[in-house]
């Protein structure tokens, strides 16, 4: 048994009646900790309080000022991991629909209060606190390990990048017979190398944001998505300039997110490579929901054939766009990701017209 298994839980109990706040703490008070608070701004600072550690928190619906749905809707926001219950005299049925079908609450009880029916539920949100918390101190843990594997890779990643930039600086002023080869050597090890450090950020990026939430089903909207692969995609400020995103209209990607940002990490190395070196070179992403929800991905690159197309997506012994030095794993990878989940990919492309990279979710 850990230890959080056998700490008792901190619960957190808000009504505007004291009297009531001291019933609560002395009817539950020896099998947990209780903290009062007599508003909803008062319970707010008490969570910002890291050493509370509450795990439980019941709260009255009717009260001056933010009512108890306020306060429920704020935790629910800024503390995920809190389990929250809701306390009413007042059967309002449309307030209370609400409040459990935005998820806002675990359990709703009623005034007066029965020290049975008080203690029943209280046993089922601890045993739920205690999960949330030993979820919360795994995910802490794999947060530090990635924190440790990205500083590890990190650092000899970007060393090697220097070191290319200094063969092509170098290239220059080599014997004419060996600059051409020296030169796309280095560019090669530096545009693989720059792939590797996004991949790398991107996942680790992804993993961060996933642990923030303690829901089982942790998903983020396509648009945070790609606004995630931006900051942490190693962009030059031109790369950068040629990137447009439009959404036409969001949606959610509650399907292995993590896997879908290496899926547009990949996607984005292909176009960048695909557009190097063109006049007016242009990338853009369009989030839309076209009979089911997309990302699109267009570039105006050196574009494919249409036996090219087939070969990145079957054949994994194909050289991708992203590097004529790698094998195609990359699209077979995003292929069977999308496809896990129902999911798809397509390809659409032309030589000299640039290509069109659409990932489709499961409505």
């Amino acid at each position: 048994m850990n230890e959080l298994e056998h700490k008792a839980i901190t619960i957190l109990y808000v009504d505007d009646e004291r009297m009531a706040c001291k019933y609560f703490a002395s009817a539950v008070g020896t099998d947990y900790e209780v903290l009062t608070a007599l508003s909803a701004d008062a319970a707010i600072a008490i969570l910002a309080d890291p050493h509370n550690r509450v795990g439980v928190l019941v709260t009255d619906y009717r009260m001056p000022g933010r009512d108890g749905g306020d306060l429920l809707r704020q935790v629910e926001r800024e503390y995920p991991h809190v389990v929250r219950i809701l306390v009413t005299a007042y059967v309002d049925k449309s307030v209370l629909l609400e409040t459990i079908n935005s998820g806002e609450v675990f359990q709703i009880l009623e005034k007066p209060l029965g020290l049975m029916e008080i203690r029943r539920v209280l046993r089922m949100a601890s045993a739920l606190a205690r999960e949330r918390a030993t979820k919360q101190q795994k995910l802490m843990a794999i947060d530090e390990t990635l924190a440790f594997l990205a500083h590890e890779l990190n650092a000899p990643l970007e060393t090697i990048t220097l070191v290319a930039q200094e063969m092509q600086a170098l290239a220059g002023a080599a014997p004419e017979n060996i600059r051409a080869q020296l030169g796309n050597g280095a560019s090669s090890i530096a545009n693989n190398t720059s792939y590797c450090l996004s991949v790398l950020n991107t996942f680790v990026a992804s993993i961060r944001n996933s642990s923030q939430s303690n829901n089982e089903n942790t998903a983020s909207t396509a648009q945070q998505l790609i606004a995630s692969l931006l900051a942490t995609y190693p962009l030059t400020p031109a790369e950068r300039a040629m990137i447009r995103v439009e959404v036409q209209e969001d949606f959610m990607v509650r399907s292995m997110p993590n896997c879908v940002a290496l899926v547009l990490s990949s996607v984005l190395s292909n176009a960048l490579h695909a557009v190097q070196g063109r006049d007016a070179a242009a990338i853009e992403f369009c989030v839309r929901i076209n009979t089911q929800p997309q990302i699109v991905v267009t570039d105006n690159g050196v574009g494919l054939s249409a036996d090219a197309l087939q070969k990145i997506l079957n054949d994994p012994s194909t050289p991708t766009a992203a590097s004529s030095s790698t094998h195609g794993w990359g699209m077979i990878f995003c292929k069977r990701v999308m496809q896990s989940f129902g999911g798809a990919i397509e390809m659409h492309s032309e030589p000299e017209h640039g290509a069109t990279v659409i990932l489709k979710f499961p409505d």
